[in-house]
């Protein structure tokens, strides 16, 4: 059992970081620097995500809001749309499931503000609602997707995509990408 547990470790971890470095990762740094513009701006960071993507949602809120102001002179504004469980719940009970974050956004969004949504297979109802309203009010995307990508990779404006076809390892993928996306920012903020 010992010598299974280690190849199985072994394996999903090189499969990790194969997913990772095939990923478009050019597109780490034009997200790192929107999320500078918009911070500075004084705009605001909305998040969303279902499931183990609004885990990372939630994340981002405590890493760039308290991290990123702790490290730099950047004060941002985040706000993740999969925190307020009383809100999604009655919205979708009176509503639809559906439009979840779109009806966040409706009260919430200002044009310059920015979107940053966390979806495995991309294809989600709730996000594809979303990113259709964020264009519609001017709200710049950035979407970190894996399997194929789907509507959200084919739809944002800047995509991280991670060619993974597991859950785990895609939603492993995007939380690894958004701790590197905040350090690499507070990098190229102290050079600066």
């Amino acid at each position: 059992m010992k010598n299974n547990i280690k190849n199985f470790l072994e394996n999903y971890l090189k499969n990790l970081n194969s997913s990772i470095l095939k990923s478009n990762i050019q597109n780490i740094e034009r997200a790192a620097i929107e999320i500078k513009k918009v911070s500075e701006k004084k705009n605001t960071i909305y998040v969303c995500g279902n499931g183990g993507s609004a885990a990372i949602s939630n994340h981002y809120v405590c890493d760039y809001l308290k991290f990123l102001r702790q490290h730099s002179k950047l004060k941002p504004k985040v706000i993740s749309l999969s925190s307020t469980i009383e809100t999604i719940t009655a919205i979708g009970n009176d509503f639809s499931y559906d439009q979840i974050f779109k009806y966040q956004a409706e009260s919430l969004f200002e044009k310059n503000d920015l979107l940053i949504i966390i979806s495995s297979s991309g294809n989600s109802k709730n996000i594809k609602e979303v990113i259709k309203y964020a264009k519609k009010k001017g709200v710049k995307t950035i979407g970190f997707s894996g399997f194929n990508g789907g509507y959200l990779k084919r739809n944002c404006n800047i995509s991280i995509h991670v060619n993974a076809m597991n859950y785990g390892i895609s939603e492993d993928a995007h939380h690894i990408l958004m701790h590197v996306m905040l350090q690499y920012l507070i990098s190229y903020l102290k050079k600066s």
